[in-house]
């Protein structure tokens, strides 16, 4: 069996400012988006690897949702427990201190965790925890 993982979704309840987030503090590629309805799904990527790509998708759109689960998303996405990205790079340290600088809203730096790995972890601006892990 061949499978990979095309795609993520991830919620975003302001589309401009996701944009500017993914795009100018992480430094992904705008890959693709697309209105309909008056609502924007944006997909983005990391620069150089063309087949992973994040939907930051507007969760109101979902079908089938009452209002009482949009509201209690929007809640959720507010206090940052609705969605979680993990990243990697080589240099931790040195990665954090370039997101910081560019304005990432920091929720950890740099940290030893108990389970092994050294990470630190950021909000984008529709509150989705990204936490940032050490790789070798």
């Amino acid at each position: 069996m061949d499978i990979s993982i095309h795609a993520s979704f991830l919620p975003q309840s302001d589309p401009e400012a996701s944009l500017a987030f993914y795009r100018d503090i992480l430094g992904f590629e705008i890959r693709n988006d697309v209105g309909y309805n008056g609502l924007r799904w944006i997909t983005v990527g990391p620069a150089g690897q063309p087949a992973i790509n994040v939907v930051l998708y507007p969760p109101q759109a979902t079908p089938g949702l009452t209002d009482t689960e949009k509201a209690t998303i929007a809640e959720m996405m507010a206090k940052g427990t609705y969605a979680t990205l993990v990243l990697a790079t080589k240099e931790v340290d040195a990665t954090f201190a370039q997101l910081a600088a560019a304005g990432a809203e920091v929720v950890q730096e740099p940290t030893d965790q108990p389970y092994g790995v050294r990470d630190c972890a950021l909000r984008d601006p529709a509150g989705n925890l990204l936490r940032l892990q050490e790789i070798s």
